[in-house]
């Protein structure tokens, strides 16, 4: 009977160690992640021109700079032809010439009289009407001489000039076309300064802050150094992405209208983070298997963020410190007793294990 219980016992304990599974553990620790964020958009000037005539009905006589072309402010770009302009200045010269002769004369009529009001020489009315004679002679000068500055400043305006320094995106303008308001003969980059214009996902804007450092890739494979310039404020809400101004350095291969990729990276700060071999995904999302106190399994979904260096962080999940299993834990059940074994435990292990093997016998 002896014999009996003890078989038995020894029975029940192998089947309880049986049941028991040996795994490794790790805990959740506050890690450095440094994430990124991704994007894509079109490159544009940071501040586009339209350069054009302030006059209308000319002939454009010259075209001196073609789109690339590099330009200063104040430098001519088209000139017109100022034929017509200056048979009008000519005539305004002689129109002012003659008024200036009747109004002498209308003037000199007007003083002859002074003196004789008091003798009665002249009628009131006389007086009066030579008076007005020689103001209106006055104001047709007046009249004149406006007409003629305002050609004058339209022959100022014969040549079109950049208002600012850049370089030309577009020339629309052609030799023989006829200058008019409504249409710009010129664009210009404003300072040569291209920037990126990104759609970001609306979750991933709070990410961005105005100021943040951006890695812009361009399709011939050049990486360039930019800042977030300007965030958009308003989300379309029908693509839900958001716009950011990325600031990129002067470069021969920025070239407006074309596309480039820019990748945001994030500030590194301490976040709650395990290895990725404790993060388990089905069908309902992400999830931890937790090892509680008395060592019994218990699976968690949580909500996971960056990804680096082999650690995922943890966005919503169990607290700092709490024990998790590793690659074991896909076959745990909740309520499943485990003997937890801790990374550095399992490491001394299969050192002790290493030296064991490689020890020679005398």
């Amino acid at each position: 009977m002896a014999g009996c219980s003890q078989e038995a016992d020894t029975a029940e304990t192998t089947t309880k160690e049986l049941s028991t599974r040996t795994i490794s553990v790790d805990t959740i620790t506050l890690r450095p992640m440094t994430g990124s964020v991704t994007a894509s958009g079109l490159l544009l000037p940071r501040q586009e021109v339209a350069v054009g005539s302030e006059i209308s009905g000319y002939r454009v006589a010259e075209v001196l700079v073609d789109e690339g072309s590099t330009v200063k402010k104040n430098q001519v770009l088209a000139r017109l032809d100022p034929s017509l302009l200056l048979a009008k200045i000519a005539q305004a010269e002689a129109n002012l010439a003659q008024a200036k002769t009747l109004a002498n004369q209308s003037r000199a009529e007007a003083n002859r009289i002074k003196g004789y009001e008091d003798i009665g020489a002249f009628s009131e009315e006389e007086i009066a009407t030579r008076v007005a004679k020689a103001k209106n002679a006055d104001a047709g000068v007046a009249v004149a001489q406006a007409q003629l500055n305002d050609l004058q400043t339209q022959k100022q305006r014969m040549e079109v000039r950049s208002p600012v320094n850049g370089f030309v995106l577009e020339r629309i303008v052609r030799l023989g076309d006829v200058s008019g308001q409504s249409q710009p003969m010129f664009r210009l980059a404003s300072n040569s300064l291209i920037e990126l214009d990104a759609e970001v996902p609306e979750d991933d804007l709070a990410n961005i802050t105005v100021g943040q450092e951006a890695t812009i890739i361009l399709p011939s494979g050049i990486e360039l150094k930019g800042k977030v310039r300007l965030l958009s404020p308003r989300i379309d809400p029908q693509t839900k992405l958001g716009h950011v101004r990325v600031q990129l350095p002067a470069h021969s291969e920025l070239r407006a209208g074309g596309y480039a990729k820019v990748v945001f990276q994030q500030v590194s700060t301490p976040v709650p983070a395990v290895p990725e071999k404790a993060v388990q995904f089905e069908a309902s999302g992400s999830l931890l298997v937790v090892i509680d106190q008395n060592n019994l399994a218990r699976r968690v979904e949580i909500e996971t963020g960056a990804r680096t260096d082999g650690f995922v962080e943890i966005k919503n999940g169990p607290a700092v410190g709490t024990r998790v299993a590793l690659g074991g834990g896909a076959f745990l059940l909740d309520g499943d007793l485990v003997n937890p074994l801790s990374k550095a435990t399992t490491s001394d292990a299969v050192s002790e294990k290493t030296a064991l093997d490689t020890q020679v016998t005398p």
